[in-house]
């Protein structure tokens, strides 16, 4: 498969390996979206796995994105790679796979990779204005300071003694709903 890719696509793709019996590609960013179509059209990689990024410190261009394919009919995997230059935004997918909404949007929240042409391209697990991006390897361990309020203390949790609470004790399950202990 990694072979036919390199026939059809040439200098875009710059290098495959193989690992136990995986396959990766790595190609150029500019080229990739345009493999990846090929692959779902062509190679009948129907299956979106994952996208991540990865963040290597150190080297240039910093950033990478790996793209797993997977293949419901013939049960093959695929990996693409593809650096990041500076500046640069990954094209998305999600016109080719649209599971790829949240898997970018989570590249963009954690690492700070954009998409281009992404229709909703936010936040998707820390709130909106927050100023880092908590996966990069500069992100402290210990987390940042912030001037938020501490929210998970300021009042008590929603569901304190609500009906899907339970408390250790007691002779069974019953018995620890914190209803069944309420003195009405």
């Amino acid at each position: 498969m990694a072979t036919a890719l390199k026939e059809k696509f040439g200098d875009a793709v710059l290098g495959t390996t193989e690992f136990r019996g995986e396959q990766t590609l790595h190609v150029t960013l500019s080229s990739a979206k345009a493999l990846l179509k090929y692959c779902r059209d062509e190679l009948a990689f129907d299956y979106l796995v994952d996208l991540s990024t990865l963040d290597n410190m150190g080297e240039e261009p910093r950033f990478e994105v790996v793209y797993e394919l997977y293949g419901t009919g013939h049960h093959h995997h695929l990996r693409v790679r593809a650096k990041i230059p500076d500046g640069e935004a990954v094209p998305s997918v999600i016109d080719i796979w649209p599971t790829a909404d949240w898997h970018e949007r989570e590249a963009w929240d954690m690492m700070g990779v954009s998409f281009s042409d992404h229709p909703n391209l936010k936040r998707i697990l820390m709130w909106e204005g927050y100023p880092y991006f908590p996966l990069r390897k500069d992100f402290p361990l210990a987390g940042k300071p912030s001037d938020l309020p501490e929210v998970g203390f300021t009042r008590p949790a929603p569901l304190a003694d609500g009906p899907f609470v339970t408390c250790a004790g007691g002779k069974d399950t019953a018995a620890r709903e914190p209803r069944a202990r309420r003195v009405e």
